[in-house]
């Protein structure tokens, strides 16, 4: 008996020991908050499709543009709009499966995919994470005032490049009337112009027919999510 106690002592505290070993590969390792990019600036959130359980829940992962046009990889937004991020982006690459290569009816110009992006006004709230081995940088989205936070859409190839002229002083927003002339251009600018407008068709929480004009006139058409 007294074998036996000991025996089952022992599988008791190898149990205990295991199960302490996996909450604590489980479990991440934080480092205190910090701010990433300028007061002034704004930073932008590009999801990448892919998910990560978090916190309970479920997160979009992706890259931040900072103001300054660095990058950083492996970004978790965690916290407000999460769940619109995920659902704007599956439907945006849906509506790219279904579109991309198919020929816009106004200019003759293929579609071209579109991606959706998230700016933030102001420095950004990250933690930085350890799960698993995998360094993240969780985005503490509920610390962002949500006037401070808009979503998005555009050309794939051009989703820097938006940033960067939200970024330039002097770009400015305008929304394009039905009969305006760059749904004509035989042109990124043209197709992504009548192409943001269609999705909208497609996706209500879309909102396509927008411009950003910078100072030295190029303009980048996009949509609002």
């Amino acid at each position: 008996m007294g074998a036996l106690k000991y025996a089952v002592v022992g599988a008791v505290a190898i149990v205990v020991v295991v199960t302490a070993l996996v909450l604590l590969l489980q479990t991440p390792h934080r480092t205190p908050v910090q701010y990433f990019g300028s007061s002034s600036g704004y930073e932008a959130f590009v999801p990448n499709g892919q998910t990560i359980d978090y916190n309970g829940h479920t997160d979009p992962t992706g890259t931040l543009i900072l103001s300054n046009g660095t990058t950083i990889q492996n970004v978790v937004w965690d916290g407000q709009y999460a769940s619109t991020i995920i659902n704007n982006h599956n439907q945006i690459v849906q509506l790219n499966s279904q579109f991309v290569g198919q020929t816009d009816p106004i200019n003759d110009q293929p579609y071209v995919p579109l991606q959706d992006l998230y700016v933030i006004k102001g420095p950004v709230p990250i933690e930085q994470v350890t799960i698993n081995g995998q360094t993240y940088y969780v985005i503490d989205a509920n610390n962002i005032n949500p006037a401070d936070i808009a979503g998005f859409y555009t050309y794939q190839g051009w989703v820097s490049n938006f940033v960067a002229a939200m970024n330039t002083p002097g770009t400015y927003a305008a929304a394009l009337p039905g009969n305006s002339p760059v749904y004509d251009w035989a042109n990124i600018t043209g197709t992504i112009a009548y192409q943001t407008m269609l999705y909208e068709h497609y996706y209500p929480y879309l909102n396509g027919g927008y411009v950003l004009v910078l100072p030295n006139k190029t303009i980048i058409s996009y949509g609002k999510t």
